[in-house]
């Protein structure tokens, strides 16, 4: 395989039209031609990732976290940052990130944490805004139901649990040909009528690429009209962190402690208890303080994330429970994730779970 076949089979996961515009995904090192004699699957890139993955002859790194998020200016090996980048354009390592692409998915990081803490009727708690499209399309009437077969085939007319989703208007169309043109119907210097349908479709902005091949591929028109808009609608599929529900309601202490040991913590901080049940977690992997209230909102018993400041306890406001497990500790089962995904996706690969520790924070 080519690095590039690997990184389609990864999209396929986690789209990178879904990840946060403040975010660096993709491939962010090495060219995407290259074969691919092994992958490494971690949660950070750094030196002693890069050197294992020369020990272990990978040269496709798999990484959670982008090595590089801010522009680099140089490249002289004076910052950790510019050590990795260097050290494996040296070895002709490939480095690819995933980060809020995945955090966005519904197979990804949070779906992972409410595997592991057994929470059933999952839902995303933050749906992304921008990410369902519509294209509007014009062909003979012949030729609708052939074209919307293609559509529904790179991915048009999924809404939900439902598929091959459109609607048609039936209409004439006019236009007349100049003599450069080449037209499938009528004649050059005429105006011609044909009778059209007009064909409705939502799709998926991960999707637009294949949805606009397929439409002129099979469209028998030289010139293509469409249309193509950005909806406002909510996709409840896309989004941040996730909330779902314990089998069996616990007391809030327990609960915590459940948690400590399920997400393999060290150390958890939590807001004041309210001293009720526990039924609802809503969870967000990595720096999630920004979805406290929508938490909330949602009725979570406890919210488990990390990084969250002193005075961000406060906005618990005494209707749920906080708990700051840790930001590595939230995400340290993606790359098990990421290992079993590719696993079963291509079964007679070398793929590795990294061994080396990326985990910047000790605890006493």
């Amino acid at each position: 395989m080519i690095v590039k076949e690997v990184l389609d089979i990864l999209e396929e996961l986690a789209p990178l039209a879904y990840a946060e515009e403040f975010d660096n995904v993709g491939l962010l090192v090495g060219d995407e031609n290259t074969a691919v004699s092994g992958i490494l699957v971690t949660l950070d890139t750094l030196e002693n990732v890069v050197e294992e993955a020369i020990y272990r002859k990978c040269n496709l790194i798999v990484s959670f976290h982008p090595i590089i998020f801010g522009g680099l200016k140089k490249l002289t090996g004076s910052t950790y940052v510019e050590r990795v980048v260097i050290k494996a354009i040296q070895h002709n390592i490939a480095i690819y990130s995933m980060h809020t692409a995945l955090d966005n998915s519904p197979f990804g990081v949070n779906a992972k944490i409410c595997e592991v803490l057994g929470l059933i009727n999952n839902r995303i708690l933050i749906p992304q805004k921008g990410t369902i499209k519509k294209l509007t399309t014009y062909i003979p009437l012949a030729e609708a139901d052939a074209l919307k077969n293609k559509l529904f085939e790179a991915g048009a007319g999924s809404i939900g649990n439902y598929s091959d989703c459109s609607f048609t208007n039936d209409g004439t169309g006019s236009y007349k040909a100049s003599d450069k043109a080449n037209p499938a119907i009528g004649k050059i210097g005429e105006r011609h009528y044909e009778k059209e349908a007009q064909i409705h479709m939502t799709y998926p902005k991960s999707r637009e690429r294949q949805v606009l091949k397929a439409l002129f591929e099979n469209h028998s028109y030289e010139e293509v009209a469409y249309e193509t808009f950005t909806l406002e609608n909510t996709n409840q599929n896309i989004g941040m962190g996730m909330i779902g529900e314990l089998e069996k309601p616990m007391e809030e202490l327990n609960c915590l402690k459940y948690i400590k040991v399920k997400m393999n913590a060290d150390n958890v901080r939590h807001s004041e208890l309210r001293d009720k049940p526990v039924k609802k977690i809503a969870v967000l992997g990595g720096s999630g303080a920004f979805a406290i209230a929508t938490a909330r909102e949602a009725g979570a018993d406890i919210f488990v994330t990390a990084d969250i400041k002193y005075h961000q306890f406060y906005e618990a406001e005494g209707k749920m429970v906080l708990a700051d497990i840790g930001h590595f500790e939230t995400e340290q089962f993606t790359k098990n994730l990421l290992v079993d995904y590719l696993t079963k996706k291509i079964p007679n690969f070398a793929i590795r779970l990294s061994d080396s520790k990326t985990n910047p924070i000790k605890y006493l």
